[in-house]
């Protein structure tokens, strides 16, 4: 069986577009009552993971770029070579990026991971980037007892140091990939980055009637047919003859993207959910609905629905999606002032009481609209605009 690690905490430092070091814990930070447990997965009798991570600001704020960083760390976790990693343009230009990725293996612990990054160009003049050095340290779940202490590895020595002279290691591959073979460790992460913009069926024969039901009641069947090096969508409407479609792109002409999006977004939720994994997604709320989109996130922070605690990450622009959480350490404000700023919730909302759409609105917690002064001058140009060609 392929055991699932869980990542508690991501800290990542010399990224260009960041205008300090990008910090995301994982862990409920607050206080773990009784009755917010059942949104959460346990760790420990005192570490619970909170499910469901949203990512909140207004455009160009950098939600974006930090959901490319966490899917970065995410990779170089799993084992896979950061030049084969779509979000390594996240680093940019960067000297030297230094990412600590602190996260727990049912064989080994707690354990945090220093990666330390640099560009080079390759024959082609391409920027490529190499691991220049890396250690880990490890400890006892058992040490742990209070919630400072779980990545704090002060004191300790690592138990490990990258050594560039072992012969197969890719200098783009991090060295946990030896602790991740030995163990059957694996992260399940699936990314909709793609998706955002975009829809496309998830590959797969048989689409479960109860996602198509939900998503549209008047669909009878969807389901795909592979003949040869051919593939066939047969789509039947309730009351009427089923119809063979060529292609995703065939199908729009008959479902909403909405619907097309959810399909996807419900069998790789459900995927992740199963393995324990990971799913990114930006902009949630494109294409659907609130209820479609409120519906995925309550499906995430169901402990009793998601038992082996796989985790949603995702962006958004909706401020009242907040109001799903009882909790404001799974949420995190971006702002860009001169470069990305990212702070978690409950760093500057103390109470969890409070309506955190309403907060947010307001203004009390962050800059979350457009300047008035930028409001003003789109104004005065549409004004311009719209007498001067009447004058015409």
């Amino acid at each position: 069986m392929v055991l699932s690690m869980k990542v508690l905490r991501i800290k990542a430092l010399g990224i260009p577009l960041f205008k300090e070091e990008l910090d995301i814990s994982f862990f409920g930070k607050q206080r773990t009552s009784e009755d917010v447990k059942k949104y959460m997965y346990k760790i420990s009798s005192n570490i619970y993971m909170n499910c469901a991570q949203a990512f909140i600001g207004k455009n160009a704020s950098g939600k974006t770029s930090v959901l490319q960083v966490i899917s970065l760390a995410l990779n170089i976790l799993n084992n896979e070579p950061i030049n084969h990693i779509p979000s390594k343009y996240i680093l940019g230009n960067t000297k030297e990026a230094i990412f600590y990725i602190y996260f727990y293996s049912e064989k080994e612990g707690i354990c945090c991971l220093k990666t330390v990054i640099t560009p080079e160009k390759n024959i082609n003049e391409e920027r490529i980037y190499r691991i220049v050095s890396e250690e880990l340290w490890k400890k006892s779940l058992d040490k742990v007892k209070t919630k400072k202490q779980l990545t704090d590895f002060n004191g300790l020595k690592p138990v490990e140091k990258r050594n560039d002279s072992e012969k197969y290691l890719s200098n783009d591959v991090s060295m946990i990939i030896a602790q991740n073979r030995k163990n059957n460790e694996h992260i399940a992460i699936a990314n909709l980055f793609s998706f955002t913009n975009t829809n496309t069926l998830p590959l797969t024969d048989q689409i479960p009637e109860s996602i198509i039901t939900f998503l549209d009641p008047t669909v009878e069947s969807l389901y795909l047919e592979h003949n040869e090096n051919k593939s066939l969508i047969h789509l039947k409407f309730k009351g009427s003859k089923e119809m063979l479609l060529n292609s995703a792109a065939e199908l729009e002409l008959y479902l909403s993207s909405g619907t097309i999006k959810g399909i996807t977004t419900f069998m790789y939720a459900i995927n992740v959910m199963e393995k324990g994994g990971y799913l990114l997604i930006d902009e949630l709320e494109n294409h659907f609905n609130k209820e479609i989109v409120s519906t995925i996130i309550r499906f995430f922070m169901d402990s009793k629905l998601n038992k082996n605690g796989g985790t949603l990450i995702y962006t958004t622009h909706y401020p009242e999606l907040l109001d799903e959480y009882e909790r404001n350490d799974s949420i995190f404000i971006t702002q860009n002032k001169n470069g990305i700023i990212v702070q978690n919730l409950a760093d500057l909302l103390k109470r969890n009481d409070v309506k955190k759409s309403e907060a947010y609105q307001s203004g009390l917690i962050a800059e979350t609209s457009p300047q008035y002064e930028a409001y003003l001058s789109l104004k005065k140009y549409i004004s311009s605009s719209i007498n001067n060609r009447g004058i015409e």
